[in-house]
């Protein structure tokens, strides 16, 4: 009788229908036979367009050096080989510890898809970190032309076993995978990439904590932090907005309240949006995209960009390039970080501490 009588109570009479002639209608899409779309707004996915960074964009045409730059460099060269060299012994320290007190030591799992030089570079370089501090690695190779179940039987495969603490899918796929497939089976608990939907999303939100920070914004705010660059309440900008870096770069700003805003290739008037930065990320992926006149004086620049230029007198075959104009940068910014010996060095860094992390919280060791 108390739940019919509560129930009676919370009924809410509808309003009379106003006279047809007061009232607006407007043609709705029938996605199915069985639902009309109620709102204009279409779902976000369908407004997903790719960031084509082209050269002879409308909006993206490289400027040309002019300014008036000085002769000198100005910035000082924030060296992320040296402060990474400064953080990993402290893991090594921490895996030891661990092993002397539980008998157990962090465990990674690297999945590299088809044969990419790049690729096959970085990953080398993974594995000789977690060597030099004590986590113990294993490397799956699959062939390019791999099929998405075969990819996702090999996450699934390392989700249960109990050696392995951290799991990296190396980035970028081939295009018939999708790695928003692989974000969703990969576990929640061994996300050491951060790239997990539910990660992504506390990194949003103010009030969570997400269990793993994207390993490259992590290691640019951990940059700026121990270069003694303030980030409360600068004007940041961060040129590229991938799910890898941009995004969760963008976030991690302003978690750190800073006021941010991103551009991306859809963006009129780059330039002049870049000009006002007291800090820039760039993850984009195009050789020099920014130059200097696109910098304000002072600014603090993290290049991300790690583009792969073929050069014949380098032994791999190529040379790594920013998307900044480095020698055209150091003579208007305050701070800059190289490419390579910036950021990179940083992503190994947070990978292998992300890595010990997640192996303290599945043996719930302090």
């Amino acid at each position: 009788m108390m739940v019919g009588s509560l129930m009676r109570r919370m009924v809410v009479p509808c309003r009379k229908k106003a006279p047809l002639r007061h009232r607006i209608s407007f043609t709705t899409t029938t996605h199915d036979s069985h639902a009309s779309q109620i709102l204009m707004s279409p779902s976000l996915v369908s407004l997903d367009l790719p960031d084509v960074w082209a050269p002879n964009s409308s909006h993206f045409q490289v400027p040309s050096p002019g300014g008036n730059f000085s002769n000198e460099q100005t910035a000082a060269v924030i060296n992320g080989l040296m402060i990474a060299d400064e953080i990993r012994p402290r893991i090594a320290s921490e895996v030891r510890r661990m092993q002397d007190s539980i008998g157990e030591v962090p465990g990674l799992a690297v999945i590299l898809v088809g044969e990419r030089r790049d690729s096959q570079t970085y990953v080398r370089n993974k594995i000789i970190a977690c060597e030099e501090v004590g986590i113990v690695s294993t490397v799956t190779e699959l062939p390019d032309d791999c099929t998405e179940d075969e990819l996702l039987n090999a996450v699934a495969s390392f989700n249960v076993d109990p050696s392995v603490h951290g799991i990296l899918v190396q980035l970028p796929l081939p295009q018939h995978l999708d790695v928003g497939k692989i974000s969703d089976v990969l576990s929640l608990e061994k996300d050491v990439d951060g790239f997990h939907p539910v990660n992504i999303g506390n990194l949003a939100m103010r009030g969570r904590e997400p269990l793993f920070i994207s390993c490259t914004p992590k290691g640019c705010i951990e940059l700026l932090i121990r270069s003694g660059i303030e980030i409360m309440g600068k004007k940041a900008v961060v040129i590229g907005r991938s799910n890898i870096v941009g995004l969760p770069a963008s976030l991690l700003l302003q978690r750190h309240h800073a006021t941010v805003s991103v551009v991306h290739a859809f963006t009129k008037n780059p330039a002049q949006i870049t000009r006002e930065a007291d800090i820039l990320i760039t993850a984009v992926g195009m050789p020099n995209l920014v130059r200097g006149n696109w910098l304000k004086p002072g600014v603090v620049v993290v290049d991300v960009g790690t583009n792969p230029i073929e050069d014949a007198s380098c032994e791999c075959g190529y040379r790594l390039m920013g998307d900044v104009c480095f020698e055209e940068a150091v003579k208007v910014a305050s701070a800059i970080t190289p490419v390579p010996g910036g950021v990179g060095p940083m992503t190994i860094a947070m990978l292998l501490s992300n890595t010990l992390d997640a192996a303290k919280r599945a043996h719930s060791f302090t």
